[in-house]
């Protein structure tokens, strides 16, 4: 099974045909309008398989798959105490595994904003996240770990570590967190201003049958994105 997970900084109807390249049988795919409101017949057709959420239907979290491929969504929570978390999409892929599609956001929180939301949403799913493969744009690093923050990079990424979850990208290539050679994002499409924020992370199901999880090129893909594509292949 071929997965990828990309941030396409919006109007993914004028760029999805750049992932035929990958054949992936799943795409993850964060600021992607609506395919149910666009009038892009080609969009929409390419995207008849699918799930999305968002706040507008320009901008959400999609996933989209082959025809092949059983989507069923989950109702998971995303209330945490008396509010609502974003982005996250759970869902059932072939009634085999589950995978959760992420796309952090702000959510107007100045201290609970991004990976602060994952960690919220980490807290009220933890028993279903265990076996699940994450990924998606977390917006985060260790290198803006702040010490007195319990919900830092660093804890989630221990936290995720507790119930068996570990990040494929850094198992694969035996980096450690925010000493990555690759980056997945560049701010304002500036070479110098690189940084590693898009993941994915699973249990030992996935870490023992990947064969394979790669970074797009940056002389392709940053001519229509400023977020490189993830590339995971598993042999499920």
């Amino acid at each position: 099974m071929k997965i990828v997970t990309w941030n396409c900084n919006g109007a993914l109807r004028n760029k999805f045909e750049a992932l035929f390249v990958f054949d992936a049988d799943i795409y993850v795919v964060q600021e992607c309008e609506n395919p149910l409101k666009t009038n892009h017949k080609k969009y929409a057709k390419w995207a008849n398989n699918h799930l999305w959420i968002g706040d507008t239907k320009n901008k959400g979290l999609g996933i989209f798959a082959k025809d092949t491929i059983d989507l069923s969504p989950l109702t998971w929570s995303h209330s945490y105490k008396d509010h609502d978390v974003k982005h996250f999409l759970p869902c059932r892929i072939n009634n085999e595994f589950n995978l959760l599609a992420v796309w952090t956001h702000h959510n107007n929180s100045p201290t609970f904003g991004y990976i602060g939301q994952f960690w919220k949403y980490l807290q009220i799913n933890k028993s279903n996240l265990q076996n699940c493969l994450i990924l998606g744009d977390f917006n985060s690093n260790i290198c803006w770990d702040k010490w007195d923050r319990w919900w830092n990079h660093s804890d989630v990424v221990s936290e995720l570590s507790e119930i068996g979850i570990e990040s494929l990208y850094h198992f694969f290539y035996k980096e450690s967190q925010g000493k990555e050679l690759y980056p997945t994002f560049f701010l304002q499409r500036n070479l110098e201003k690189k940084y590693h924020i898009n993941y994915v992370f699973g249990p030992s199901k996935f870490q023992d049958n990947l064969k394979l999880i790669q970074i797009g090129e940056v002389s392709i893909w940053l001519k229509i994105s400023d977020h490189l594509p993830i590339f995971s292949h598993f042999k499920l």
